[in-house]
Order: C-alpha cells, then sequence, then structure tokens
C-alpha cells in the first residue's frame, strides 16, 4: 500500500540531495543564511515532501488508469451483453417460429388422417356394394344357366322342345312368342330380375340446412371450446344423442362405459375364436361370446370392451360396438376442436359434428354397417 511504501521511503537512508533545477518563490524570499542556521535540516525535509508529493501523484495517476481500465471493460463487457441479448432475441424468435411450424404441420396431418379415414370408409362402402352387384349378377347367370341346361336335356330327336325349336310351332303361336323362346317360368324370370338389377339406381342429392339455433350454440363452444357438458351445445348432445346411444339395459354398466368414454381410457379389441373371460367379475356379467354383456341378450359377439386398466372384459354385440365406437368419434373429434387441430372454416366443422351426430342416432335405432 501507499502507507508502507511511504514508511519504507523514511526509513531508507538518503544518499544524495536533490536539487531542484528552478528554486521555488519560497527560496528566492529566504535567505540562504536562513537555511544554514537551521544546521542544514530545510534541504531533506523538502526532498522528503518532494518524494511523497511524487508518489502521491504516481498513485493518483494509477488510480486515474485503473479506472479508465476499468471503464474499458465495463463498455466492452455491456457491448458483448448487448449482442448476447440480440442473440437470444434471435432465437426465441427462430423457436416460436418452429413451434408454430410444428403445430400446423401437426394439424395438418391430423385433418388429413381424418380424411383419408372417410375417403377409405366411402370406397369401401362402395366395393361391398359393388361386389354384393356382382355376387347378384353372378347367381342370376348361374340359374339361367341352369334353366338353359334343364331345357337343352329336355329335347331330344323323338321328342324335341318346342320352346327351342320355334320352327316346329304353329305360325300363330310363333308369331305370338316371337322373340323370346325360353321357359316362361324359368328364363322370364330371371330376365326381369336381370332388368331389375342392372337398372341404374336414381342418384338422390342430400339437401342440407343450417339450424340456427344449433349453428349459434356451435359457434359460442367454438370462441372457448370445452369438455364441460354445463355448456349449452354439449349440453344439448348429452341428452338428445350421448345419453340415449350409451343407455343400455345394464345400468350400472352403462354408467361406467359412459365415464372411461369420456376419459378417452375405453379399449375395444377383437374377440378371439378361443378367448376365455379375464378378470375378477363373473363370468355372467362379463357376458361371452354369446352373450352381450350390455344389453343381456343372446348374441354374437365378436368384439370385448376393457375400461381403464381393471383388466376386466366385458363382450360387446355388433350394436352395442356400433353405439360405443359413434360416440367415441364424436368425442375424438370434438377433442381435436379443443386441441386446435382441426383448421377449417366453422360451416364445414359445423356439418362434421353433425354427421357425427347423426351416425349416433342411426346407431341407437339400430342401424350399423354389417362388417361390425
Amino acid at each position: 500500500s501507499q502507507v508502507n511504501f511511504e514508511e519504507e521511503s523514511q526509513n531508507q537512508p538518503a544518499v544524495g540531495h536533490w536539487k531542484p533545477l528552478m528554486p521555488s518563490k519560497g527560496d528566492k524570499e529566504e535567505p540562504e543564511g536562513g537555511c544554514q542556521d537551521a544546521g542544514g535540516v530545510g534541504k531533506p525535509q523538502s526532498t522528503e515532501q518532494l518524494n511523497v508529493s511524487r508518489l502521491r501523484s504516481s498513485s493518483v495517476e494509477i488510480r486515474e488508469k485503473g479506472s479508465e481500465f476499468l471503464r474499458d471493460e465495463l463498455h466492452k463487457a455491456q457491448k458483448e451483453l448487448k449482442l448476447k441479448d440480440k442473440e437470444c432475441e434471435r432465437l426465441s424468435k427462430v423457436r416460436e417460429q418452429l413451434e408454430q411450424e410444428l403445430e400446423e404441420l401437426t394439424a395438418s396431418l391430423f385433418e388429413e388422417a381424418h380424411k383419408m379415414v372417410r375417403e377409405a370408409n366411402t370406397k369401401q362402402a362402395a366395393a361391398e356394394k359393388q361386389l354384393r352387384e356382382a355376387r347378384g349378377k353372378i347367381d342370376m347367370l348361374q340359374a339361367e344357366v341352369t334353366a338353359l341346361k334343364t331345357l337343352v336335356i329336355t329335347s331330344t330327336p323323338s321328342s324335341p322342345n318346342r320352346e327351342l325349336h320355334p320352327q316346329l310351332q304353329s305360325p300363330s303361336k310363333a308369331g305370338f312368342r316371337k322373340g323370346h323362346g325360353r321357359n316362361k317360368s324359368t328364363s322370364s324370370a330371371m330376365v326381369s330380375a336381370a332388368s331389375q338389377g342392372m337398372a341404374p339406381e336414381p342418384v338422390s342429392r342430400e339437401c342440407r340446412e343450417v339450424d340456427s339455433i344449433l349453428f349459434a350454440e356451435f359457434q359460442a363452444w367454438k370462441e372457448s371450446p370445452t369438455l364441460d357438458k354445463s355448456c349449452s351445445f354439449l349440453d344439448r348432445i348429452y341428452r338428445e344423442d350421448v345419453g340415449p346411444c350409451l343407455d343400455f339395459t345394464k345400468q350400472e354398466l352403462s354408467e361406467l362405459v359412459r365415464v372411461a368414454v369420456e376419459q378417452n381410457t375405453l379399449t375395444i379389441e377383437p374377440v378371439a375364436s378361443q378367448t376365455v373371460p379375464v378378470g375378477k367379475v363373473a363370468a355372467e356379467e362379463c357376458g361371452g361370446p354369446k352373450k352381450c354383456a350390455l344389453s343381456g341378450l343372446p348374441r354374437t359377439c365378436k368384439h370385448r370392451i376393457m375400461l381403464g386398466d381393471s383388466g376386466n372384459y366385458y363382450y360387446i354385440s355388433p350394436s352395442c360396438r356400433a353405439r360405443i365406437t359413434a360416440v367415441c368419434n364424436f368425442f375424438t373429434y370434438i377433442r381435436y376442436i379443443q386441441q386446435g387441430l382441426v383448421r377449417q372454416d366453422v360451416e364445414p366443422m359445423y356439418w362434421e359434428v353433425m354427421r357425427l351426430r347423426r351416425e349416433m342416432s342411426l346407431a341407437k335405432l339400430g342401424f350399423y354397417p354389417s362388417e361390425m
């Protein structure tokens, strides 16, 4: 420190004396004799004071340089901090942009998947319809071939069949039956059936009209979508569609199924040919491959359900499965809307909800696809 340095400089013996180049004003006013009368004490004192003043001036200079150095370092640190702040802001913007793009991509993928499922179902229904028509035509052709074989076999040279040989008939009968030489009981019936089967079905276009009350309720729900059934939109659907669709004969099990559907914890899986009921619940309550656990009726059960992670399986009939599936499809779609995964206008979303409500109504009335 400065005090220790001054003490050490005072304790050291003076080797020589500093002589100022220019005498100070005090030196000019004081006579030389005065210094000599003091016994030579004035010169060492002025030298020490000069050294102390120089040390003080050097310490002040060091402090100034140190403070200036610290100020420079502070300015540099502030500049680096500003650059880092700008970089952080740029990176945060990039992250927000990536998150937005990822969200839009996810929404588009969900929408495309939903669209592909609908198109696949439509194509499957059309293919099944064509298959049924083709099988009907095959059966009709086979019946005609059988009838022709019967006519050919019954015609012999000794007793020819006049249906196959019109030239053997009388002119009046031949003219009356001109253009139709087959057995009326077989061939005409087949031809009429073929004409009915091959006649094109009239294509009816479905007319739709938006219900103002339902659309207003859906718009209000769309502004702040929620799964709370206290809102008017979901309250109406629960009363008119979900409640009746999940109202089965076994009331206690029906309530458990409804809760599992709302919580998205219900599992439906196909039944193997040798599946045995699993769990602690009795086989009578769980139903079986020949008895529905929800309706209690003897039905061929091709599927079974599990509620949450209980491990108990309940066998259900195709009709009950169609009703549960219709309700699950509705809840899945409104969950997509709530999560912001459906990027459509309000009206297409409304009509999709109406279509899902129609499926629930049809399933409640007992209509379901044959593949179930």
